[in-house]
């Protein structure tokens, strides 16, 4: 049986870091990634590192398709940033999958990851830290009150949380752990402002007890997979601390690399085991 797992990103450079990391166990690698560690088989007849698949989508969208043999088929997709660009492009690409499936009473996938570089709370999840996600939050999805914030389900419709299975981010963390990538397992937040004073952190840290994490497009990624009954997990390496913006202090390349390396381990453990239900 064919595991099928859809890894969505924001942007290509985060795009192309989960092609490294896939590189190594799957077949396949963009240019961009030809210093990424890999296995022979990943090597086309002249030695370089074989492209993978390109699937074009409507839209025009491309999916980055890495193979192991029968275990697993592993997507690739550059979505977009903010939640409504990125549940846009899910969407499209989750309906893909079921229209051209063998059987479109199966899920299109096994699991969806949402994945890229974030910022964290301090000192829960330091800059070239990694976060899974517990829960994935729409942070400001609500109203404002004289009273305070209220989320949409206290307005009386809609939801602002997908929590995520602890089976799910029980393995995906076991894994990361026997590969040395501790992580923090938290509520990730997703947000269409990026946090940039102290004040706001405070409010975010205090609306929202235990978040490690803020991004700008989990939620819509899960409001996608939600639509097409498939669990999803926000995996977020940390590339600065939520609060003021101190781009002198920010880390995007080891974070960068931190997502690399967690996706090759999860390319070896959890993506080619039993689907994730």
């Amino acid at each position: 049986m064919t595991h099928r797992i859809l890894i969505v990103t924001a942007v290509a450079a985060e795009a192309d870091s989960v092609t490294a990391g896939l590189a190594s166990v799957m077949p396949g690698a963009d240019s961009v990634t030809a210093e990424a560690p890999d296995t022979p088989d990943t090597r086309d007849a002249s030695g370089a590192p074989a492209a993978p698949e390109r699937v074009p989508l409507p839209g025009g969208l491309v999916l980055r398709r890495h193979t192991d043999g029968d275990r697993a088929r592993v997507d690739v997709l550059a979505g977009g940033v903010g939640p409504a660009a990125v549940a846009a492009t899910t969407g499209t690409a989750l309906a893909y999958a079921a229209l051209t499936g063998t059987d479109h009473r199966e899920r299109p996938y096994d699991l969806v990851v949402s994945a890229g570089i974030a910022g964290g709370f301090q000192p829960s999840a330091p800059p070239g830290s990694l976060v899974v996600s517990s829960a994935i939050v729409a942070a400001d999805l609500g109203a404002e009150t004289p009273d305070g914030y209220l989320a949409v389900e206290e307005l009386g419709f809609g939801r602002s949380v997908h929590p995520v299975p602890e089976a799910l981010t029980g393995r995906v963390a076991a894994a990361l752990a026997a590969g040395g990538v501790p992580c923090a397992v938290a509520p990730v937040l997703t947000v269409s402002t990026v946090t940039g004073s102290a004040r706001r952190a405070a409010e975010l840290a205090e609306r929202h007890p235990g978040a490690a994490a803020e991004a700008m497009e989990g939620f819509g990624v899960a409001e996608a997979a939600a639509a097409y009954g498939v669990p999803v997990v926000e995996l977020r390496a940390v590339s600065n601390a939520v609060g003021p913006r101190d781009r002198a202090a920010w880390r995007v390349g080891d974070a960068l690399d931190t997502l690399r390396h967690t996706v090759r381990l999860l390319g070896r453990t959890v993506f080619v085991e039993a689907p994730c239900t």
